[in-house]
C-alpha cells in the first residue's frame, strides 16, 4: 500500500511537469517611418512616428552627407527623438532611424527622405527707429550684429514713418511678407516670388519675414514686440549661398544646387 502511493504520487509530480519549447525570435521590428528634422545653430534635431511592436528596445540613429549614403552611426535612444549636438553650420546632413527589439534584433532602415543644414539664429534683437537712432537701426545677418542704417554691411533697418513701422533693405536686397506665424520655424522654404517692390515691408507682430540679401544667401525674421520706436525680432540665417532651405517640411527635398560638405 505505501508502494502504490508513492508511484502514485511521483506520476503526478511527472504528470504536472511539462516542457515548453523554446523559439528564437529572429523577426526585427519595422522602419521607423515620419523622420522629419528641426535645424537649429549648430544642432539639428530629428523626430519620428513611435514602433508600436510589444519587444522594441530602441531606435538607432544614423547620419550622412550624402542622400545615398554610407550613413554614419550617431548614437542610441528609446524615445522617438534624438538631437545631433555635432551637427556643424551651413553642413547638409541626411538622416536615417533603425528599431531594435529586446532581442536584439534590427531593423531596416527608415525610407523618408530626411534633412537639414544647421544654420546661426538669434533672438530679441531690437532695431531702434532710423531717424533717432541711425547707429542702432540696422541689421548684418551674415555678421549677427546690429549696424547704422547706412553701414554697406546692412541687410535690413527699422523706419517709422509717420505712425506706419517698416522694414526696409537696400536696393539690391530682396523683402517679402510672409503672413503670421505662431513661430519663425514655421517658414520652411524661402520664396522665389513676390518680392516687395519698394523694397520694404509694413511689419507688425507676429508675422514672418524672409529676406534675399544682395549676395545671395537667405534670412527670415519674425516680429515679436513693436514700439514706435523699436522693433524686437527673432531671426535666422542661412549660410549656404543661394539654399531657400530654412526649415524643411516633413518627407521633402530641395533640389540641392551646392557642394556637400562632409563631415
Amino acid at each position: 500500500m505505501k508502494l502504490r502511493m508513492m508511484l502514485v504520487l511521483a506520476g503526478a509530480v511527472l504528470a504536472g511537469c511539462t516542457t515548453h519549447p523554446y523559439y528564437p525570435d529572429y523577426m526585427p521590428p519595422a522602419p521607423p517611418a515620419g523622420v522629419g528634422t528641426s535645424a537649429g545653430d549648430n544642432f539639428i534635431e530629428v523626430f519620428w512616428t513611435s514602433n508600436r511592436e510589444n519587444d522594441l528596445a530602441g531606435y538607432n540613429v544614423y547620419a550622412s552627407a550624402q542622400y545615398e549614403g554610407p550613413f554614419e552611426y550617431l548614437g542610441s535612444t528609446q524615445d522617438p527623438y534624438f538631437n545631433d549636438a555635432r551637427a556643424q553650420n551651413a553642413n547638409l546632413y541626411y538622416y536615417a532611424i533603425s528599431a531594435y527589439d529586446i532581442s536584439g534584433n534590427e531593423s531596416e532602415l527608415s525610407r523618408d527622405n530626411a534633412f537639414d543644414i544647421p544654420r546661426p539664429e538669434g533672438y530679441d534683437v531690437t532695431l531702434f527707429d532710423f531717424r533717432g537712432y541711425p547707429d542702432l537701426a540696422g541689421y548684418d545677418f551674415s555678421g549677427y550684429q546690429v549696424v547704422p542704417f547706412d553701414d554697406i554691411r546692412c541687410d535690413i533697418y527699422f523706419e517709422n514713418y509717420k505712425g506706419t513701422m517698416y522694414i526696409v533693405v537696400p536696393e539690391d536686397t530682396e523683402i517679402r511678407d510672409m503672413g503670421p506665424t505662431a513661430s519663425i520655424v514655421d517658414i520652411h522654404t524661402a520664396p522665389l516670388t513676390g518680392w516687395s517692390p519698394t523694397h520694404d515691408v509694413v511689419v507688425t507682430s507676429g508675422r514672418t519675414y524672409v529676406v534675399r540679401t544682395w549676395d545671395m544667401h537667405y534670412a527670415k525674421f519674425r516680429i515679436s514686440r513693436i514700439t514706435s520706436s523699436t522693433v524686437v525680432f527673432d531671426w535666422a540665417y542661412q549660410l549656404v549661398e543661394g539654399s531657400r532651405l530654412m526649415k524643411p517640411a516633413e518627407n521633402s527635398r530641395e533640389p540641392i544646387r551646392y557642394g556637400v560638405h562632409a563631415r
